[in-house]
């Protein structure tokens, strides 16, 4: 399918692609065969390699470390990495991190990006960011956000409890979203603090046993439950803006969102290849599963359904290079998370008793997939997001033809 990608978009991501072929999945489909996960040696070996290649990063500016590409450029790379189970990691292209590199990008002063986002591009820190938090405190609903700030002496002293915090387990440094004004809604009064995990009063809890929880890559992942107990750090850790918080948080959501898409349509693209192969190979009931009729409109839709969310996803990145394109991300975070699923679901089915073992990497993409519904706002928040817009300005002119009860005959 052309979807008409920069050239630059298309030159990169053919070279990532040849990473991926070349040196990515051989070493994953070893992996599946042998049982033998991959070392965390194995992935600084790989990064090394990426940067031999000039495809190391390719989301970060070249003064960074990184191949400087936007969000359009880099779209068709991250959907290559998306194929693997280990692909983004392998070019420092992996959630959160990328995520956490971006909010540098847009809200660290220039000692705080020589600090912490020079280190953290080449693996040399792991961030996490602290925005969750256990019930009853923010979810799905931001605003209640529990976590405090409060200034004293030149520092923050921070109190709060939070969760679900990716990578937190093994952080070296935390974007903690805490409350610094009381006094405003949360939307207006709410920031984002750097907190090294070393500090006083920091504890981390666990990892947290999930879902999906262990892949091939034996390399620190998870997501954190957190405390801070009187955690102190001075107010140069503000990262941003006192008080804005929650926007510079929707805009790395925003992007975070859309290299989510990317990624995840590359694994349901990838799913497709392998439930094809599969269901070509496979004879059953006189003929090759391939040609019996339910399976290939199955596939027909799930092919329809595939190219639509990959247009959707190209629409929202252009829109995002240029704003904060909130609606056209939300829709296509709503809509590929939706499609992805029902495409692993299908694969699986497809591959039967292949499809549930892990000799495939598709075992592995069902156990992931089902929580990209959730993470980065559930499924229903991008609805009422969207909801919201739609019902901003509604055309209501032919409603002028509606017949309405006479109120000269209404008595009640």
């Amino acid at each position: 399918m052309e979807y008409h990608d920069s050239e630059t978009a298309k030159e990169v991501a053919a070279r990532v692609e040849a990473f991926m072929e070349d040196h990515t999945l051989p070493r994953e489909r070893e992996a599946l065969r042998t049982g033998e996960p991959i070392a965390e040696s194995e992935v600084y070996d790989s990064w090394e390699l990426a940067k031999e290649r000039d495809l190391f990063a390719p989301q970060v500016p070249e003064e960074y470390g990184g191949q400087g590409l936007g969000f359009r450029d880099m779209l068709p790379s991250f959907e290559q990495v998306g194929r693997s189970l280990w692909g983004a990691l392998s070019i420092r292209a992996n959630a959160p991190q990328e995520g956490n590199m971006h909010t540098f990008l847009m809200a660290g002063t220039e000692a705080q990006k020589e600090e912490y986002l020079r280190p953290l591009v080449q693996g040399e820190i792991t961030t996490g960011f602290s925005m969750t938090e256990p019930q009853a405190g923010a979810g799905s609903d931001p605003k209640m956000m529990k976590t405090t700030a409060t200034k004293a002496g030149g520092e923050y002293v921070i109190n709060g409890h939070k969760w679900w915090t990716t990578d937190g387990y093994e952080a070296d440094v935390l974007l903690v979203m805490a409350r610094t004004d009381l006094d405003k809604h949360p939307y207006a009064g709410t920031s984002i603090i750097l907190v090294p995990t070393d500090a006083d009063g920091v504890e981390i809890v666990r990892n947290i046993p999930h879902m999906g929880g262990r892949g091939i890559v034996d390399y620190p992942h998870g997501h954190a439950e957190i405390k801070f107990d009187n955690v102190h750090v001075p107010q140069e850790n503000l990262l941003g803006e006192e008080d804005e918080g929650f926007r510079l948080a929707q805009l790395r959501l925003g992007g975070g969102r859309l290299t989510h898409c990317m990624r995840y349509s590359g694994m349901a693209q990838r799913s497709l290849e392998i439930a094809k192969a599969y269901l070509q190979d496979r004879d059953a009931f006189g003929s090759s599963l391939a040609e019996k009729q339910e399976l290939r409109h199955r596939i027909a839709d799930a092919e329809t359904d595939l190219h639509a969310a990959r247009t959707m996803i190209r629409h929202a990145a252009r829109e995002l290079d240029e704003s904060d394109a909130r609606i056209e991300v939300a829709m296509a975070k709503k809509y590929t998370a939706e499609v992805t699923n029902e495409i692993v679901d299908l694969a699986l089915q497809c591959l039967g008793g292949n499809g549930i073992a892990k000799d495939l990497p598709v075992a592995y993409f069902y156990e992931d997939v089902r929580a990209f519904r959730m993470v980065d706002g559930a499924d229903e928040v991008h609805r009422r997001t969207i909801a919201r817009d739609a019902f901003e300005d509604v055309y209501d002119a032919d409603m002028a033809n509606v017949v309405r009860f006479d109120e000269r005959l209404d008595k009640t």
